[in-house]
């Protein structure tokens, strides 16, 4: 259980965050939390303006606005969580531009030269005051290197880091409230908060999107079709990025590229390869999907930018796209609810019988279809209100995930009509797949496997006495029906003992044959070990007659 309990630093942030929530219609939803009792406020001052409000969606993209850079990036992540809201909020969410105010030279500049730790002109040759892009948390400018290298120079907005905290504190003590509601049942929205915070935080490290970029770099070493921008290590530092400034065009701007005399349905096929790889090949890809983050170099070659913020999925995650994708394309409602309980997402609040029929009549609606008459993105929409209807609970990273496929497909339907996203999957999901149906187990692996075994048949009995002495003392609940007989009693001693041997004789077996190889040198030891093979299959054999020969 998390501490209910947050301190936060600022009650005057607080009180304002509050006061910009109900002026834009949310006191009631604020009220249903009780944070009226945690600032001390009364009721009255968290009633909704008496003037009609627009849409409650258009008002909460409005209230994240004036919130600021924490609020807008919240919401930014929030338009890719269609699991949480209905899709009038997820549109609006969409619409919030990560730009602000761009802070002047004057005040920018001292902060260059602080990280840099010495005078601009000892670096630059040349360093526009003006910047390239002005975003909440940082602003980038257009430089050279005094040897004429032409470099983007990102640096952070002054006290920022310290805003965001602030504001994370106050997001953590709101989640902590909805947590003990019917919300927080629902949604857990404390794992949302905390998810948010690590993400965001480690944006504000401008170190790790540097190994971010060098992660990416390795990722794509044997791709002469991908680029990743040069970081200048020496100018570098938590605050400050230098880097090599790229020139091109923007992936989805299909009539520049093709007044460029670029072949768009080529680009379009580079750019899908390259973000599925980044899933399914490698598990490490954008989480701030967007098409100004692919640039087309004028040799054709596609440039990344902005390694920031980045997801990550593991071996079990990619296989169960791989699942998904495979269910989906042969329709099969019972494989996908299967891949659903592999990810955990079922809740206590699913109907499975209900989700199940739900999922049939959604199915229904591909069949007859080609791959090439179908499009991800609908698709997509319908699983995710499937799973806001039925409170399937899915990891984060899918809904990246989704984001990303779906920007995919409406860039390369830009750059080619007859662009299917499918088709270009299917290499990777092939070989992906093999994986998922003939899986490998590692040398190391066995050994880690033995060791789980030893350790459990050595830790069994402590742990069984003290799982006992809390069921007598009260501290565990249980509720069991004995009426065993000593014959039933002796029966259930007989399997148990068969079980444990069974354990035993096959993690001898395993510990042999990994003994093998290194016994060859040692006087004896190949025969030793030979010898215990002889032992153990004995053994083996002696326990399976003893099975086969009881009748229970």
């Amino acid at each position: 259980m998390r501490p209910f309990t947050r301190r936060v630093r600022s009650l005057q942030r607080y009180r304002q965050v509050v006061s910009v929530l109900v002026r834009h219609g949310f006191g009631g939803a604020l009220e249903y939390l009780s944070v009226h009792r945690r600032l001390a406020l009364a009721k009255s001052e968290l009633r909704p303006p008496e003037e009609p409000l627009e849409s409650p969606a258009q008002h909460l993209r409005a209230a994240i606005e004036e919130l600021g850079p924490t609020f807008i990036k919240l919401g930014q992540i929030l338009s890719t969580r269609s699991d949480l809201l209905p899709e009038p909020f997820i549109e609006e969410l969409r619409k919030l531009q990560d730009n602000a105010p761009a802070e002047p030279w004057e005040t920018m500049r001292p902060v260059i030269e602080a990280e840099l730790g010495r005078p601009i002109e000892e670096v630059f040759a040349r360093i526009g005051p003006e910047p390239l892009g002005s975003a909440s948390l940082s602003q980038v400018y257009a430089a050279e290197l005094l040897d004429g290298t032409p470099v983007a120079v990102k640096v952070q907005r002054p006290h920022i880091r310290e805003t965001v905290e602030l504001d994370l504190e106050i997001l953590h003590d709101l989640a902590s409230l909805a947590q003990r509601t019917q919300l927080g049942e629902l949604y857990d929205p404390e794992t949302v908060a905390e998810d948010f915070a690590f993400t965001l935080l480690n944006e504000l490290d401008y170190r790790r999107e540097r190994r971010n970029a060098e992660q990416f770099r390795r990722n794509f070493a044997g791709e002469a079709e991908v680029y990743i921008p040069r970081f200048f290590d020496a100018y570098c530092t938590e605050r400050l990025l230098v880097m090599e400034r790229l020139e091109g065009i923007k992936v989805d701007d299909g009539d520049a590229l093709r007044a460029a005399g670029h072949d768009t349905r080529e680009i379009a096929l580079r750019a899908s390869r390259l973000i599925i790889k980044e899933v399914l090949e490698d598990g490490f890809f954008h989480a701030d999907p967007h098409p100004g983050n692919y640039l087309i170099l004028p040799d054709g070659r596609i440039g990344v930018l902005d390694f920031g913020m980045v997801g990550v999925l593991n071996e079990d995650d990619r296989l169960n796209l791989t699942r998904l994708y495979i269910a989906i394309v042969r329709l099969d409602v019972h494989a996908m609810l299967n891949v659903f309980a592999r990810m955990g997402a079922f809740t206590r609040f699913t109907d499975r019988s209900k989700l199940a029929r739900a999922a049939e009549r959604i199915i229904s609606k591909y069949r007859g279809r080609t791959l090439k008459e179908s499009r991800f993105t609908e698709f997509w929409n319908d699983l995710t209100e499937l799973c806001r209807h039925y409170h399937l609970r899915m990891p984060s990273n899918l809904w990246l995930v989704g984001k990303t496929l779906v920007m995919l497909e409406g860039i390369g339907r830009q750059l080619d009509p007859d662009y299917d996203l499918f088709a270009v999957s299917k290499p990777f999901v092939r070989q992906l797949s093999k994986t998922a149906w003939l899986p490998t187990l590692s040398v190391q692996e066995m050994v880690e496997q033995i060791d789980t075994w030893r350790y459990l048949l050595r830790e069994m009995p402590m742990m069984l006495v003290q799982w006992l002495q809390s069921v007598e003392r009260g501290k565990v609940p249980v509720e069991a029906q004995i009426g065993a007989t000593q014959e039933t009693l002796d029966r259930l001693d007989a399997m148990i003992t068969r079980l444990s041997l069974s354990m035993l004789v096959a993690a001898f077996i395993v510990g042999l044959a990994l003994l093998l190889p290194a016994t060859r040198d040692i006087p004896y030891g190949t025969t030793l070990t030979i010898i215990g093979f002889i032992g153990a299959a004995v053994l083996g054999v002696w326990l399976l007659v003893s099975i086969l020969k009881k009748k229970h």
